[in-house]
C-alpha cells in the first residue's frame, strides 16, 4: 500500500519542480494544475493522494477506472474533498458513454465522431464535459491525434456541439532525454494553441507534460500536467 508519508514527500517534490519551472519561465505556478495519473493504482492510493491535498486524477482505461472511482466515492466522508476525474487515454467509441457519464474531463479527443458521441451521452443534469483535442506531434504511428492541418476544422465542429466545453489541446510527444528536444515537440503544440486562439478558438488549456518532461512542459506553457510515476511510484 502507498504510504502517506512517502506520497506526501513525492507530492512536495513534484510541486517544487513545477514552482521552479514556472519561475524560470516567468509564469505563476498557480496556472499549472497537477493531475495525478492514477492508472494502475488502487483506490487506496487515490485516497492517500486525496488526503495529501491532490484533487485531480487521470485514468487511461474505463474498465479499470469505474470500479476504482466507485470505491473512492464510497469511502469519502462528509466534508472531504471530492476528486476531479480526467480521462487521459485513447477513447474507443464503445466506451464513450461510460466516460461521458462519469468523468469531468476528456483529454484525447481526436475524431469528431467521438466528440459527437460524448455530447449525445453526457447527462443533461451534469455540467458540460471539458474536452481537449489531441494533436499528433512527432510522427509516431503508434500515437493518436489530429494532424495540425485538420485541427481548425475539428475545433470548430466540436465547439458547436452541446454539453461539451472545448477547453484546449493535448499531446503525447516522442520520448526525449534532452530538455531542448523535449521543448521542441512541446513548443509545436503551444504554437498551434496560439495560432488557433489568434483565429478566435478561445482555448485556455494545454495538457502536456509527464514525469520525465515536466519542466519542459511548464516552460512551454502547460496548464495541466499528467504525473504518474513521480507521484505514485512505479506501477506493478
Amino acid at each position: 500500500m502507498l504510504a502517506a508519508d512517502r506520497f506526501a514527500a513525492n507530492l512536495a517534490r513534484v510541486r517544487a519542480r513545477i514552482h521552479a519551472a514556472a519561475q524560470a519561465a516567468g509564469r505563476n505556478e498557480q496556472q499549472v494544475t497537477l493531475v495525478g495519473a492514477s492508472k494502475g493504482q488502487p483506490a487506496a492510493a487515490v485516497a492517500v493522494a486525496l488526503a495529501a491535498g491532490l484533487g485531480h486524477f487521470g485514468e487511461n482505461y474505463v474498465q479499470d477506472a469505474l470500479p476504482k472511482m466507485a470505491e473512492v466515492a464510497q469511502g469519502l466522508v462528509a466534508g472531504s474533498a471530492v476528486p476531479t476525474w480526467h480521462f487521459i487515454g485513447a477513447l474507443q467509441a464503445n466506451k464513450t458513454r461510460a466516460v461521458a457519464e462519469n468523468f469531468a474531463w476528456v483529454h484525447a479527443v481526436d475524431r469528431l465522431h467521438i466528440a459527437q458521441r460524448l455530447a449525445q451521452q453526457r447527462p443533461f443534469h451534469a455540467p458540460p464535459l471539458n474536452v481537449c483535442v489531441q494533436v499528433h506531434v512527432g510522427g509516431e504511428a503508434s500515437k493518436g491525434g489530429v494532424e495540425a492541418a485538420a485541427l481548425p476544422g475539428l475545433l470548430a465542429a466540436i465547439a458547436a456541439l452541446p454539453r461539451l466545453q472545448l477547453r484546449g489541446l493535448m499531446c503525447l510527444p516522442p520520448p526525449e532525454h534532452d530538455p531542448q528536444r523535449q521543448r521542441y515537440w512541446l513548443r509545436q503544440l503551444r504554437e498551434l494553441f496560439e495560432s488557433v486562439n489568434a483565429a478566435g478558438a478561445g482555448l485556455d488549456t494545454l495538457s502536456m507534460g509527464m514525469s520525465a518532461d515536466l519542466e519542459a512542459a511548464v516552460q512551454e506553457g502547460a496548464t495541466l500536467v499528467r504525473i504518474g510515476t513521480d507521484l505514485f511510484g512505479p506501477r506493478g
